[in-house]
């Protein structure tokens, strides 16, 4: 952990205090900057402690409010580590954006028990357990919550089943605590990000768990991290239950939806002709 407090930038979140899981790159990083841009102090978390301290490092040099702690999110004492740095730095915590994970890159036949394990672990518990260390804080001062999932959770995606499945859990997740909460106050909501432009080092991993880049995507049909920042932020200031990024994202929710057949129909035809979009 390092940083200690300073004054609060105004905005609509001044005074409020977030955790941001994943935020040492990627989008993770950008929906720091954005919090922090709006006010808040944000801790920023991360599994290498170098890219940490260059996150930290910039966003403290543009001004903004900023702690990080070194936390595998996987592990709840390492979490509960993670959120008593929120709490010894601040002294208390409005926002949880559980973004941390692993991704893959295998079809479900090759791939080795351990690593379908360990995508799961990252997507799943790596959610649960910030949750679960962060959340009396958050009762305390109806909080807010955001799973960060995927499109592809919402149909499937060859060569995607562990991620898939681990990121429609935390739909299911949301859904049940806000029917467990619902007194509480505390706002529970899943942004389902679409595809998004990634640090060159993004890696993911192949069916034997080594790191491999990601699968091919057409530029046109990307984000950038930025602008899918600014959804992020936009949905925790509405306290939405659900965000789906992306024309792309609807349509695949509407297809599901309506129509599963004909979804199914265009992604087993995208696979025969759009291989290197999977592998």
């Amino acid at each position: 952990m390092s940083g200690k407090y300073s004054a609060l930038r105004p905005g609509p979140l001044a005074g409020q205090v977030a955790i941001i899981t994943g935020s040492e790159s990627g989008i993770g990083r950008e929906t720091a900057r954005v919090l922090a841009g709006q006010g808040a102090a944000v801790v920023l978390n991360g599994r290498c402690p170098e890219r940490l301290a260059r996150t930290h490092e910039l966003l403290a040099a543009e001004g903004l409010t900023v702690v990080s702690c070194v936390a595998d999110v996987t592990d709840y004492a390492a979490c509960q580590r993670l959120v008593e740095a929120a709490i010894s730095s601040f002294g208390r915590l409005d926002i949880l954006v559980t973004n941390a994970s692993i991704s893959q890159r295998a079809y479900f036949l090759d791939m080795q028990p351990e690593v379908f394990r360990q995508v799961l672990d990252s997507n799943v518990y790596g959610s649960v357990f910030p949750l679960k260390a962060a959340l009396p804080h958050l009762l305390a001062v109806r909080g807010s919550v955001t799973f960060i999932s995927s499109i592809s959770a919402l149909n499937g995606m060859p060569s995607g089943s562990a991620y898939c499945a681990g990121k429609a859990a935390l739909a299911n997740l949301a859904h049940t605590l806000r029917l467990e909460l619902a007194e509480s106050g505390v706002h529970f909501g899943v942004v389902h990000i679409g595809f998004t432009q990634n640090d060159p080092e993004k890696r993911v991993l192949d069916a034997s768990g080594q790191p491999v880049p990601i699968a091919h995507r057409p530029p046109r049909w990307q984000k950038t991290q930025a602008e899918v920042a600014t959804i992020i932020w936009q949905h925790i200031r509405r306290r939405r239950q659900r965000t789906v990024i992306s024309a792309l994202g609807r349509l695949i929710l509407l297809v599901h939806t309506l129509l599963p057949r004909l979804g199914d129909w265009v992604v087993l035809t995208s696979v025969r002709r759009l291989r290197k979009f999977y592998e």
